[in-house]
């Protein structure tokens, strides 16, 4: 994969450098106000700067959104890979992944939660999330199974585009998937405040969850 250098001149590093303070502000207002909230005139505002001036820097609204996402897709991804690469299974990979999410709930829930209105994003952020997937399909295929198919298996093996040309059996492709829902819908309820007063703990469903997942 092939990586663009960075910033060179001094015009170069100034810009980046403007940009991620602009990032920093942006991050700030969907911790306070959630990303539907983003104004970039605010961000102008607290930066000391004017509307058009900012917009040197990012075109509109979604265009830092995506530069955000880009991001934080990016983040996992190299976290996850790093993960694999040192030899994480996939129990492993999940609480890599649950670490990340609470590190950061902000940056999480941008990427998994609610959908930004009229916002879409482009297909490059597509192919960061399927480097993700292709860490969990690989460490998916390393479990052992139980040999048995399933109807969601044979469903699998017709429909794996999501897959991409990734080589993973049905029953990998289906315990990927399972991990893929069961978690990030824990994760996501967890972040997102809905156990706060119902006594359970996250951790432990979260790990109940990735239990039933191994057993596939």
């Amino acid at each position: 994969m092939t990586r663009t250098t960075g910033p060179t001149t001094p015009r170069e590093r100034y810009r980046a450098q403007v940009r991620t303070e602009i990032k920093e502000h942006a991050w700030q207002q969907i911790a306070t106000a959630g990303a539907s909230a983003l104004s970039l005139n605010a961000i102008a505002r607290q930066m000391g700067m004017s509307g058009p001036a900012l917009y040197r820097y990012f075109a509109n609204r979604d265009d830092l959104i995506t530069e955000l996402i880009r991001d934080a897709y990016r983040s996992l991804a190299d976290t996850v890979r790093a993960a694999a690469d040192a030899g994480a299974d996939l129990a492993a990979l999940a609480h890599t992944l649950r670490g990340w999410a609470l590190a950061d709930p902000h940056r999480y829930l941008l990427m998994y939660g609610t959908p930004v209105p009229g916002y879409h994003a482009p297909d490059e952020i597509t192919g960061i999330a399927a480097e993700i997937m292709a860490v969990l399909l690989d460490a998916s295929a390393a479990v052992p199974s139980d040999g048995m198919a399933t109807p969601l298996e044979a469903h699998l093996a017709d429909h794996r585009q999501w897959a991409g040309e990734h080589p993973a059996p049905p029953a990998a492709m289906r315990r990927a998937l399972a991990f893929w829902t069961r978690l990030h819908g824990v994760l996501s309820l967890e972040l997102a405040g809905h156990f706060s007063g119902m006594g359970i703990d996250p951790a432990q469903l979260f790990a109940a969850e990735l239990d039933d997942i191994l057993v596939l």
